[in-house]
C-alpha cells in the first residue's frame, strides 16, 4: 500500500518491487531495482527516507525517523528480516542482520556487516568494512573476502528476486 502524507508522495523507481502488503507513506524515495518485502513499513511522515539502488528491505522491517533527522540507505545495502532503522545512515554495500535495531544518528560504514540481533545505539559509528554485533554492537573484526562475496551474492539475489516477484502472477 502506497499512501501520501500531507502532500508528500513516495517516489518509487519503476524497476523497484514493493510487496502488496508492505506500507510506504510520505516523503520516501526508493531507487532502481530495490525491493521492499512482505509486511515491511516505511513511514516518511516525520522526515525523509532515502533508499538507494539495489537495496533489499526484507520482511517485517520498520523504517522511520525523528524530526529533522532523515533515514538514508545508500546503494546495494541488505536490510535483513525484522530490522528496525530509525533516523540513521547505512552506507553503500552494508548488511544489517536479522532482528537488528539501528537508532538515531548512528552510522554504519560502507561494506560493514551488523550481526543478527544487534543494537547499534544512538550516535554510534561502525567503521567501513567491519563486522560488529551485540547489544550494544561492538566491532569484532574486519570483513574478509568470504564475507564480502556472501554480501554481494545476497544483494544480487534479492535484486533478481524482486524483479521476479514484480512480474509474477499472483494466485488468488
Amino acid at each position: 500500500m502506497i499512501y501520501p502524507f500531507k502532500g508528500k508522495e513516495p517516489e518509487i523507481a519503476e524497476s523497484a518491487y514493493i510487496a502488496e502488503n508492505a506500507v510506504v507513506t510520505g516523503d520516501v524515495k526508493i531507487g532502481d531495482q530495490s525491493s521492499i518485502w512482505f509486511n515491511s513499513v516505511i513511514r516518511g511522515d516525520v522526515a525523509p527516507t532515502i533508499i538507494g539502488k539495489k537495496v533489499s528491505i526484507q520482511d517485517n522491517s520498520v523504517l522511520h525517523q525523528s524530526p529533522n533527522n532523515p533515514l538514508i540507505i545508500e546503494d546495494e545495502v541488505t536490510i535483513g528480516h525484522q530490522v528496525i532503522l530509525h533516523s540513521c545512515k547505512i552506507r553503500k554495500g552494508a548488511l544489517i542482520g536479522m532482528g537488528s535495531i539501528i537508532l538515531d544518528a548512528a552510522e554504519i560504514g560502507e561494506g560493514a556487516f551488523i550481526g543478527a540481533g544487534s543494537l547499534v545505539p544512538q550516535g554510534k559509528v561502525i567503521p567501513p568494512n567491519m563486522l560488529a554485533f551485540g547489544r550494544p554492537a561492538k566491532v569484532i573484526r574486519e570483513i574478509n573476502e568470504e564475507d564480502r562475496q556472501d554480501m554481494e551474492r545476497i544483494v544480487r539475489e534479492y535484486a533478481e528476486k524482486g524483479q521476479y516477484y514484480k512480474s509474477a502472477d499472483r494466485i488468488k
